[in-house]
């Protein structure tokens, strides 16, 4: 859905106007003692990003082609910018107290010409025994990045494997997580996701996905939960100035769908997929003022496999047959994976820089056709990040991409980014 940018203006200032009227009355009416009482933390976040291609590369690694989506029209380049200025993705948020009982979140994300509801979950804070449910729709806490919001990042871009394997928003969707923190000295806390899962554009010829010209297709619809992750993490107790966390994740989707539609027909893929990874962090705390001396170590590890029937049915009569003619039946694996890893380390009061070293295809098999292996993708990115006070950051960045060709070959681009950054209300604390 889509809307102007006066109708988000009107539609924010609506959602702040009504909350601050509902928290004035709630000040001024008497207190029932034996009700919760409510808390409610409201922030936004506004960012912009100048975007420049200095020269243009290939902008799908190879094997990935289509595999990630920004919902919106692309621009240049892999990140979906136009060339020059871009309002970036901005967030409105609202975090609520409800006693010891549970919270809630809301989070809509928007931009210049749309906007959607990115986290609408609650969260219990009083079950016994260590457990905690959270329900609604959420961002995934496999991994390390995935559950963190954009404001967040060490780097403007989000790191290709996470956003290859799981997508431009990382791993976002409807279900239930429940997480065990074990009563240990180290920090150990384990959890599990039933989310719905999406079944990836199935389309619609005439009297539906399943039927084409007489001929039935492959895909059908599937109740949820249809993906299952399952998520470890632990960190040791290394002293005040030092702290690490390790990760391991997996995941298993039993209905994976994906269609496309070409000139003439939809290529439906109908199968099952898994992936599994490991994620670590390291912090040093230098003990200096603003962040000067202070270091941050992160890297990720994801490999997937994709197990998928595929069948070619026309949807319009051309010289390979008429419609509902299957062209194309098979089956087949493919195999791929990727890694990153990133240092970010305080120069100066005030003032940080990173570089982060990525590759994509590591494994890269992909079982269509007659089968083929692809060449490895990489990407070097360089950052600097200063920060006139806490909520504001303003960040340049420098990639360079090295990303394989479907025939085997290869295509350098280099891009340059400009990110403005300002958090403006009560924000809740970062994760680890």
């Amino acid at each position: 859905m889509k809307f102007s940018p006066t109708p988000i203006a009107a539609t924010l200032a609506a959602l702040v106007f009504s909350t601050s009227v509902t928290a004035q009355s709630a000040a001024t009416a008497p207190r029932d003692r034996s009700a919760f009482n409510v808390d409610m933390d409201i922030s936004l976040i506004l960012e912009g990003i100048y975007y420049n291609q200095v020269s243009k590369g290939n902008d799908e690694p190879a094997g990935f082609g289509g595999g990630h989506d920004h919902g919106h029209d692309h621009g240049h380049g892999d990140h979906g910018f136009d060339e020059g200025f871009n309002m970036g993705h901005s967030e409105l948020a609202f975090q609520a107290r409800l006693g010891d009982f549970m919270d809630g979140t809301l989070v809509i994300g928007f931009d210049d010409s749309d906007f959607e509801v990115e986290e609408a979950f609650l969260t219990t804070r009083s079950l016994p025994a260590g457990l905690q449910v959270k329900a609604g729709k959420f961002l995934s806490d496999i991994g390390y990045i995935n559950s963190q919001h954009r404001h967040s990042w060490d780097f403007v871009d989000r790191p290709l494997v996470n956003e290859y394997l799981f997508g431009d928003h990382g791993l976002q969707e409807k279900g239930v997580q429940v997480n065990w923190l074990a009563p240990t000295a180290t920090f150990t806390r384990l959890g599990i996701e039933l989310l719905q899962g999406e079944t990836s554009g199935i389309a619609n010829y005439e009297g539906g996905a399943s039927d084409l010209g007489g001929t039935s297709r492959i895909l059908s619809d599937a109740s949820g939960p249809r993906l299952i992750t399952g998520f470890a993490k632990v960190a040791p107790d290394l002293g005040a100035s030092h702290a690490a966390q390790f990760g391991a994740s997996y995941g298993y989707a039993r209905t994976y769908q994906v269609t496309d539609e070409h000139s003439t027909r939809f290529e439906d893929w109908d199968g099952d997929a898994w992936f599994a990874g490991v994620d670590a962090v390291y912090k040093y705390d230098a003990g200096r003022s603003y962040g000067h001396g202070d270091w941050r170590l992160a890297g990720e590890y994801f490999y997937r496999e994709i197990d998928v029937d595929r069948r070619d049915v026309n949807f319009a009569a051309d010289s390979n047959g008429p419609v509902g003619f299957v062209r194309n039946e098979q089956s087949f694996k493919n195999k791929q994976d990727g890694i990153y890893l990133q240092a970010v380390y305080g120069i100066a009061p005030r003032w940080e820089t990173g570089f982060r070293a990525e590759a994509l295809g590591m494994q890269n098999r992909l079982g269509r056709g007659s089968g083929e292996s692809l060449d490895t993708s990489y990407r070097y990115g360089a950052q600097l990040t200063f920060r006139p006070i806490e909520p504001v950051f303003l960040r340049a960045q420098l990639n360079r991409t090295d990303f394989a060709e479907e025939g085997h070959g290869r295509d350098r681009g280099l891009e340059f980014m400009l990110q403005l950054n300002v958090a403006l209300g009560a924000h809740g604390a970062h994760t680890f």
